[in-house]
């Protein structure tokens, strides 16, 4: 395929995105379970936030910290996923530059939001049962809303630079990106210029940002264990725990397959391609699918609401 090159600031007018380099026989069927987990995403994340913003007891900081989560999921989720799914069914490999940098963009602010609002959901949790009487005058609707703001202007401010770092270098005559969507170290390895400034803000980026949220929700779980197991009650222990659950299935749904995929990107020559792309469309596609599910399944409020709803009954 001929592409039309260079401008005037010797940008590439588009890329070739391969989607699974090693599986292209096998991309039409991958495919479809692609499209239903996210179906499954666009599906559940959008009654997740129809049933919060109708049920105002469900106006709390964690189904709102819950409301923020969905965003973000659809954000992250449709950023990647259209195109990918055009890449499978319809050979549509080339994508222009300015939507590539877009993607970019938005694949690595909303990571970082979504990040960010797990954190502020474990310290949700750490208040709620550390000092449960206190809970409702600390995380009041105003403060629940000026951490989901600093959450996202962190995102925005962190991922920018390296997106205007990016698009002032001058790109080789391959532009050929051997995956499914555009993502910060994959075009910036189609940079010919040196590159160190731009691995070196990219790295600390991730570990401060990710380090951090993980960090706090770590202290902020060691802080919950002891005060859940210095409570008297058996079933006031298991019911604590309880109410961690489903946060401790989200957080690793997302930090397991995004740890690997920043690793290998970086470190891990040997991980074989296919292994290495197909995490990284897990790490984009699965928490925004299993994120609704989960919540939906182990919280008994959005659960009555979604059956009333289907059954049509009010509650």
């Amino acid at each position: 395929m001929m592409l039309t090159l260079q401008n005037s600031t010797s940008h590439p007018m588009s890329f070739i995105l391969l989607g699974i380099p090693g599986l292209e026989n096998s991309q039409f069927w991958i495919a479809f379970p692609f499209c239903a987990m996210y179906v499954v995403a666009i599906v559940g994340n959008i009654i997740l936030l129809h049933v919060i913003r109708t049920d105002h007891t469900l106006h709390e900081p964690m189904y709102l910290f819950l409301a923020m989560l969905a965003v973000s999921d659809l954000v992250l989720s449709s950023s990647t996923q259209p195109k990918m799914l055009a890449i499978f069914w319809f050979h549509a490999h080339e994508i222009e530059y300015h939507a590539c940098l877009t993607q970019v963009f938005f694949i690595h602010t909303f990571s970082s939001v979504e990040s960010g609002v797990l954190m502020a959901m474990a310290l949700d949790r750490y208040v709620a049962i550390c000092f449960p009487l206190r809970h409702s005058s600390i995380l009041t609707t105003s403060v629940v809303i000026r951490l989901g703001a600093a959450v996202l202007m962190r995102g925005l401010l962190c991922v920018s630079p390296c997106c205007f770092m990016v698009s002032r270098m001058p790109f080789c005559p391959s532009h050929v990106i051997p995956q499914a969507y555009c993502e910060h170290m994959a075009v910036l390895k189609l940079v010919c210029a040196d590159t160190r400034i731009n691995r070196g803000y990219g790295l600390f980026v991730a570990f401060s940002v990710g380090g951090f949220d993980m960090i706090v929700i770590g202290i902020s779980y060691v802080m919950i264990l002891r005060a859940v197991l210095q409570l008297p009650s058996g079933e006031a222990r298991l019911k604590a725990f309880g109410t961690c659950a489903s946060h401790i299935c989200v957080i690793l749904a997302l930090y397991i397959p995004a740890l690997f995929t920043f690793l290998t990107h970086r470190f891990g020559h040997h991980v074989p391609r296919v292994v290495h792309i197909m995490f990284a469309n897990v790490y984009l596609l699965v928490p925004p699918m299993l994120n609704p599910i989960i919540y939906g399944v182990r919280t008994k409020q959005i659960r009555v609401r979604v059956i009333q709803g289907c059954c049509g009954k009010e509650p």
